[in-house]
């Protein structure tokens, strides 16, 4: 009982102190229930995806209770929250700006499923994996930069959520995984074009047969959900003539995470096809060719010339 008397009068004398301790415990009770939460998420939950959505829910839910409880303790009212707010915005700083802002940019990344963990986007004019989402920071394994097509640099790279709101958002995986790609084939004159229309075409249909076959799908899905025409999925060529050779601009659609190898398989078939023409089809290259070689009459003179031509000796 003395100790309780005593407890209750050290409280009393020191007011700020006990208010601090009570702001503690309850900042360190919220994050003991997220811990437990989380881990019993991970052990219920199987799917990888809804167990991932589901602990980073009751991590925002931890931070928005956090949130609350500090405004409580600084406002002596959860009442005088809107008072507190105002307050707030009147004195913030640019830091604060962007930390609201990355809390706000996560709450908007989840409600509307701008992308999640698994998406290939660019934002900010970087492009990567995204392969973690939390409440202050986007975290993407990038690619491109200085290695070729879509291949991996290796870089981690850790993007501000405010970002949704200061630009566009390209993500190559949300309603259609695919992506429409090309590449020029340059033939030369002379060839049999026929020939070489049909080897480009069957070789893509072949070996886009797959990727076709789902797209169509996907891409009806697309039209009844948004605004938007109805597109080719098949591939597709277009003919230009140049002063040197007929460039063959192949367009096809692809897996946007199979770009790169797509791209090798059909320069490979194309080019083996080709060489089984025996020569009706050639592609053409920037080369310089000596057609013909011009003749040159060169006249020597001759012996009864020189004599003349010497002067007359004494």
């Amino acid at each position: 009982m003395q100790s309780l008397e005593f407890i209750r009068q050290w409280m009393e004398a020191h007011p700020t102190t006990t208010s601090l301790l009570r702001y503690l415990l309850w900042v360190g009770a919220v994050l003991l229930l997220m811990i437990v939460l989380r881990r019993w998420v991970r052990r219920r939950v199987a799917e990888p995806h809804l167990r991932y959505r589901s602990q980073k829910g009751v991590e925002l839910f931890g931070v928005l209770i956090l949130f609350l409880v500090s405004i409580s303790y600084f406002t002596g009212n959860i009442k005088d929250f809107a008072l507190a707010m105002g307050l707030l915005t009147a004195g913030i700083t640019i830091t604060l700006q962007e930390l609201i802002l990355s809390l706000a940019g996560s709450v908007f990344i989840y409600s509307i499923n701008v992308y999640k963990p698994g998406d290939r986007i660019e934002i900010n004019g970087i492009k990567g994996d995204v392969i973690d989402i939390n409440s202050l920071y986007t975290t993407m394994m990038e690619i491109g930069q200085w290695v070729s097509s879509d291949n991996y640099t290796g870089r981690i790279v850790k993007l501000s959520n405010a970002f949704v709101f200061r630009g566009p958002v390209y993500n190559y995986s949300r309603d259609f995984p695919f992506i429409w790609d090309e590449f020029n084939l340059p033939v030369r004159y002379g060839s049999d074009m026929d020939v070489a229309k049909q080897i480009f075409l069957k070789v893509a249909s072949e070996e886009l047969s797959e990727y076709v076959a789902q797209s169509r799908k996907q891409w009806q899905e697309v039209v009844h959900k948004y605004y938007v025409e109805n597109a080719e999925v098949d591939p597709t060529l277009a003919v230009s003539l140049t002063d040197n050779w007929v460039t063959f601009n192949l367009r096809y659609i692809v897996d946007y995470r199979k770009r790169r190898s797509t791209k090798h398989r059909l320069n490979e078939k194309i080019g083996q096809a080709i060489r089984e023409t025996g020569g009706k089809v050639e592609l053409a290259s920037a080369t310089l060719e000596l057609i013909r070689v011009p003749v040159l009459a060169v006249e020597h003179p001759g012996e009864g010339d020189e004599e003349s031509s010497a002067p007359a000796r004494g």
